[in-house]
């Protein structure tokens, strides 16, 4: 996958830094999947509704962790409804978290993460005022990443293997082509609103939009971790 950053094209001949928060956040988010698939109904609807972002509950004092109610905001995160969720999410955050994290930095990397996706619950969870359901996953993290992707490689291609018949064919097409149809989806499927079952597309959209303002606004400290890497 070709990176064209638009902040600078300077040759590098230090060894890039492992990139090792994708890495980890993919073995967190599968490890708290497995945890849950194999606690007891009972105690897995109980953490859900305890750490998910309840709309209805976020900011309760009365409720668990009312001192800090913004941490259901992030643990929300790690925890998924079914195996598909947890695959989706992990495909994209691997797709498109890797080179966001090169040229982030790892810790900066983590930051979009972590606020974007909390911030996306947040926006969700304004847009669902009264729900008793949980909002989990890290959707709105992913789309967080997905937005800083598109502000960091505009012109980026992605390798796309697509069955023709009994035959498959390589193609590369640009990242900005899937995005916007990535996008569109959304919108698409906000407008259609609860029928298309319980996914907090505001919440895709919001990630989306703080991804892209994340990477325009860190431009300058990247431009120089990449000439420091020079």
């Amino acid at each position: 996958m070709p990176i064209n950053s638009p902040f600078v094209h300077a040759p590098t001949r230090r060894r890039p830094h492992p990139r090792w928060v994708t890495p980890l956040l993919v073995i967190a988010c599968v490890a708290c999947y497995l945890w849950l698939m194999l606690s007891a109904p009972e105690a897995r609807y109980a953490v859900l509704a305890r750490w998910g972002t309840v709309p209805a509950r976020l900011f309760d004092p009365s409720q668990p962790l009312g001192a800090w109610p913004w941490l259901r905001l992030v643990t929300a995160l790690f925890m998924h409804a079914d195996w598909l969720h947890l695959l989706g999410n992990m495909l994209f955050l691997v797709i498109f978290g890797l080179p966001a994290e090169r040229a982030l930095g790892s810790r900066r990397f983590l930051t979009l993460f972590v606020l974007g996706g909390a911030f996306a619950n947040l926006v969700g969870a304004l847009t669902l005022a009264g729900a008793l359901a949980p909002i989990v996953g890290c959707s709105g993290a992913v789309s967080a990443v997905v937005g800083a992707y598109l502000a960091l490689f505009p012109r980026a291609h992605l390798g796309l293997v697509l069955p023709l018949g009994l035959y498959f064919q390589f193609m590369r097409v640009p990242a900005w082509l899937l995005i916007g149809m990535w996008v569109l989806l959304q919108l698409l499927f906000t407008w259609a609103g609860p029928g298309f079952g319980t996914v907090v597309w505001w919440a895709h959209i919001a990630g989306f939009g703080f991804g892209i303002a994340f990477a325009w606004l860190s431009r300058s400290a990247i431009a120089r971790r990449l000439r420091n890497q020079a």
